[in-house]
């Protein structure tokens, strides 16, 4: 094409030349021109040319030609950027349809078809799906910017046109790019609420294995949880026994106990309940020739308590922190009463609860000589005072009344250093008994 542009030049420029060599044109004459090679440009004009038997095609059919094939080269490639826009619009409206739900489910469903095919109902199955998707999308639309600059001629698209295009192109590479950090979150969250649920799940199990393991352990060794006695033969440091539950914050309280000794001198301490920062919290203690003392924070009351006779004697004490008031019962009967006990001094929670010791340090430190020797049951605590008539209802067996802080079960027991469990007499044989 070049060749023969440059050729009507060049033979333009030789005729004009010659013709000013030899005379000036007349008025209205014209000039015959005709293609010439480079290298005769300098010939000057030649004779007019003869028409060519079955030659080369005149210039203007030739200029014509090449034009017809420009537009078709314009055309095709408006054809090719038609159809890359169709696939644009297509991956877009893929896009859109990856939509995160408001909690009703996992994932919204297009009606109609569904282009991004079947999705699983698996949260984490989804999560991982989509990200896939997504990662193949951006695939394609780098694969489609690679062949759009392999196809098409940036220099031969218009500007508007090209700046369209990369404009296109990024709003999709960031709109993919938002949903993969949405599809991250969404995931993120999902695995959280999976592992509390998960936790959840797991205590709840464990709850109930554990009571239906006490429920199994109550019921193995006697015909009732509560129908058994500990047993605490010898006076030495390490015969004991343990309650697993500990008491809360109390303000009043009530202390049952049936108990057997004769024990001498002094049955020992039946229990002792010991906190951080003072191990003489609740005692009961007839130590040698003392009478029976209960000590609360240390302070001291004796009570009017017989029972080294070696009979089974139903015991209750009461005691309330308004002005340290206290009361003492033996089978089912008051027989002493009291006031400024630790007044205004609230039972501190969390302690420890030995049944046969009494405690220098917390759940331990024993001394022998203090030690509880005999037969103990029914050890229940209440949170409040009982009525004096519901005391003697418990003693003379017309009624059964577990503590509602501390209830007498054998699971709620553990026994060391050779103490024992044993079943226990009925109510009706231990009245018999005094």
């Amino acid at each position: 094409m070049l060749p023969v542009f440059a050729g009507l030049l060049l033979a333009v420029a030789a005729g004009g030349r010659g013709a000013a060599g030899e005379r000036e044109s007349p008025p209205g004459s014209r000039f015959v021109c005709t293609s010439l090679p480079l290298d005769a440009a300098g010939a000057g004009c030649p004779l007019p040319p003869v028409p060519a038997q079955g030659g080369s095609p005149p210039p203007e059919e030739e200029l014509k030609a090449t034009v017809l094939q420009l537009r078709e080269t314009v055309l095709q490639q408006k054809e090719t950027i038609g159809s890359q826009r169709e696939a644009i619009r297509e991956l877009t409206g893929k896009l859109s349809r990856c939509e995160v739900t408001d909690g009703k489910g996992p994932w919204k469903k297009e009606k109609g078809k569904d282009t991004m095919g079947d999705l699983p109902r698996d949260p984490a199955q989804v999560i991982d799906q989509l990200s896939r998707t997504m990662q193949t999308l951006k695939d394609r639309l780098e694969s489609l910017e690679h062949q759009l600059r392999a196809n098409v001629s940036y220099a031969a698209l218009p500007n508007d046109l090209r700046e369209m295009l990369q404009r296109r192109l990024g709003d999709l590479e960031r709109q993919l790019l938002s949903k993969v950090a949405e599809l991250e979150d969404e995931k993120s969250l999902l695995h959280n609420e999976t592992s509390a649920h998960r936790q959840k799940t797991e205590t709840a199990l464990n709850a109930l294995l554990e009571r239906v393991s006490e429920l199994e352990k109550g019921n193995s060794a006697f015909k009732s949880p509560d129908e058994f006695k500990v047993s605490l033969p010898l006076r030495t440091n390490y015969l004991y026994g343990k309650i697993k539950k500990t008491l809360p914050e109390l303000y009043a309280f009530t202390v049952c106990l049936w108990l057997r000794s004769s024990a001498s001198p002094g049955i020992g301490t039946p229990f002792s309940y010991a906190v951080p920062g003072q191990a003489n919290e609740i005692v009961l203690i007839e130590w040698g020739n003392n009478p029976i003392e209960l000590l609360i924070n240390d302070k001291v009351a004796q009570l009017p308590l017989f029972i080294s006779d070696g009979k089974w004697h139903h015991i209750c004490i009461t005691w309330t922190t308004r002005d340290g008031m206290w009361e003492a019962f033996q089978d089912g009967e008051k027989l002493g009463t009291g006031e400024n006990l630790a007044p205004w001094h609230p039972i501190k929670p969390g302690g420890v609860l030995i049944l046969g010791q009494e405690q220098d340090t917390v759940g331990g430190r024993f001394d022998a000589t203090q030690a509880f020797v005999g037969e103990m049951s029914q050890f229940n605590i209440w949170d409040r005072v009982l009525k004096a008539e519901d005391i003697m209802n418990i003693a003379n067996c017309s009624t059964n009344m577990p503590g509602n802080i501390i209830p007498w079960v054998d699971n709620n027991v553990d026994v060391f250093g050779g103490a024992t469990k044993w079943p226990v007499e009925t109510c009706e044989e231990r009245l018999l008994d005094l």
